[in-house]
């Protein structure tokens, strides 16, 4: 059987997670400045999820996907409650977790269990449930560029580039130099936009992810996350 690698990012994409995948990995800025700031940018993607408020209201969420990959199909679940997460992947008979409780967490997903280490740790303990409200404008700089026909106002840091379609001012891509996600469809639940499609790419695998159910502030309780 061929070996599949599901990368960290495709374990958390239960909103627009942007935090999951950065590596210390440069990238190259090749835009014009943008007429919005880093602010108004971030603002502007949060009233297009469903505002502010609205997304503050989330306390927990349930996110049932489906990642194909090289001909296989994985069912994930994850569950998030503010920092805390827990991810559950079934490939081929085999389970595959990843599991943070708000401090510590472990993966298993090359094999034996992993811990996180202490770097990654630090990230994740600024997780939110939605991943959007965690983002800080004063990491990032403002530009605008065209990709595939749309243009975008991107946020840029070190470690990653965001580009968010200025039509709609929902994320349509995120990545760095290693790997990336398209978002290519959204679904609306109770309110609340989350991807519905996504196809990501990442130590040389090619991954479709479609979410079928989002469930929020129900079925999760801090046991989940022991």
């Amino acid at each position: 059987m061929k070996k599949i690698i599901i990368p960290f990012f495709s374990a958390v994409l239960f909103t627009t997670s942007v935090n999951a995948n950065v590596h210390t990995t440069t990238v190259e800025i090749s835009a014009v400045k943008s007429q919005l700031t880093s602010q108004q940018i971030i603002d502007k993607y949060l009233d297009a999820l469903g505002g502010k408020a609205k997304l503050e209201s989330v306390k927990s969420i349930i996110s049932e996907d489906l990642i194909s990959t090289q001909g296989i199909d994985i069912t994930s679940v994850t569950k998030k409650m503010g920092n805390k997460f827990k991810s559950v992947q079934m490939i081929v008979g085999r389970e595959i977790v990843s599991i943070f409780d708000g401090e510590k967490g472990y993966s298993n997903q090359t094999g034996p269990r992993v811990d996180f280490t202490p770097d990654r740790i630090s990230e994740l303990k600024k997780a939110k449930t939605i991943d959007a409200l965690g983002l800080d404008a004063s990491k990032f700089t403002a530009a605008v560029e065209t990709l595939d026909g749309k243009t975008c106002n991107v946020l840029v840091s070190e470690n990653v580039k965001m580009y968010f379609d200025s039509s709609t001012g929902l994320l349509y891509k995120t990545g760095n130099a290693l790997s990336g996600a398209v978002i290519k469809s959204y679904i609306t639940v109770d309110g609340i936009k989350f991807p519905e499609v996504m196809e990501a790419e990442g130590g040389g695998q090619k991954l479709v992810i479609k979410t079928t159910k989002v469930t929020i502030n129900s079925g999760i309780t801090d046991a989940d996350f022991k």
